[in-house]
């Protein structure tokens, strides 16, 4: 899905106000200058009219062409080690006056020969990251700290025949195999088991990924998502337009992250949005990726046999066992490492 045409239009604005910005820079250090050094005005002057004096033989004698680049070349050339060594000698840098580009590769214009620069992927990330919610937090989870080894290696769980730290490594290797293939097959998982053995820290994982390869993906609480829900079909604090374009882009997403489903209050309106959503994403075939504290029977008590048959028909349900890592990860960090 990438970034919409609105989006996009936020960012190119971006880059002309950046333009803008940059010239009256020039505009006034140019002013300043000119007014200390007036032999520089001067300069200028004879390179704008050089400049025009070659554009006009270009466009009226073509066949001129060649005859005169050499000779303007040579005057351009004597004319700007001028004005670089008028400013030298008034102790300014020798392109003090030149175009100020913050990207000087695009020159501000966020493409190098028709194809998008360093720069403007890089805004169309910041733009996804800020729209997930999860700028900061990703920075700190994400696959390269994820480590096992806060994980019971001992105690081997009856129903998975798996110790706690087998099975996050296994569901480790599910979430790469999901972003391996998210642009091939559609899939959906819920992460579910008690609380603190890694479930949000996963998500997270999958949504950098994801995110540094250009896909939309927003992250809410159940709490957030019901809120927002609740203001699009009751119309409370918001304008009806906002509502019903944040409501769009939830369902259009790439990926859908619902954190700590059930901690919302369940009642026949959470019930039938979340119905909805299910069915809605389902259809437009965008993943989804849901958590929670719920054990697998409470999630059929809590929802009803309509949407716990969408559970189990359109999800993947990865279980995560073990004690809360919390603690163990806050007393490894406030450690002093040894030599």
């Amino acid at each position: 899905m990438g970034i919409s045409a609105n989006q996009y239009g936020s960012i190119m604005d971006q880059y002309d106000r950046t333009r803008m910005k940059n010239q009256r820079i020039l505009d006034k250090r140019t002013q300043s200058v000119h007014q200390e050094i007036p032999e520089l005005e001067e300069v200028q002057g004879q390179i704008i009219q050089l400049s025009f004096q070659q554009a006009r033989n270009e466009l009226l004698h073509p066949e001129n062409t060649s005859s005169t680049a050499a000779q303007y070349a040579r005057l351009m050339k004597t004319l700007i080690e001028k004005k670089q060594t008028l400013l030298k000698e008034h102790g300014y840098p020798k392109d003090y006056l030149s175009p100020i580009y913050t990207c000087p590769d695009c020159k501000d214009t966020g493409y190098i020969n028709g194809r998008p620069c360093h720069c403007l992927t890089k805004a169309q990330a910041n733009f996804l990251y800020a729209n997930a919610n999860l700028s900061e937090i990703l920075l700190e989870e994400n696959f390269d700290t994820f480590c096992s080894d806060y994980y019971d290696d001992t105690t081997v769980d009856d129903n998975l025949s798996l110790t706690p730290k087998e099975n996050i490594t296994k569901l480790r290797d599910i979430c790469l195999d999901f972003i391996k293939h998210f642009d091939d097959a559609y899939d959906n998982l819920i992460f579910y088991g008690p609380t603190g053995v890694g479930k949000t820290f996963l998500t997270h994982c999958i949504a950098k990924e994801l995110l540094d390869t250009g896909h939309t993906v927003v992250y809410l609480t159940s709490l957030q998502l019901f809120d927002i829900l609740e203001k699009g079909r009751f119309g409370k604090g918001e304008d009806s337009e906002q509502v019903r374009v944040k409501t769009d882009y939830l369902i259009h997403s790439d990926l859908l992250i619902i954190d700590d489903l059930g901690t919302e209050l369940t009642n026949s309106f959470t019930t039938s949005e979340l119905y909805h959503f299910i069915e809605e994403r389902h259809l437009q075939q965008k993943s989804t990726i849901l958590s929670t504290n719920l054990a697998f029977q409470e999630l059929h008590d809590r929802y009803g046999e309509r949407i716990f048959s969408r559970f189990t028909g359109y999800y993947n349900f990865c279980k995560i066992i073990g004690d809360d890592i919390r603690p163990l990860k806050r007393f490894r960090e406030h450690t002093p490492k040894t030599i």
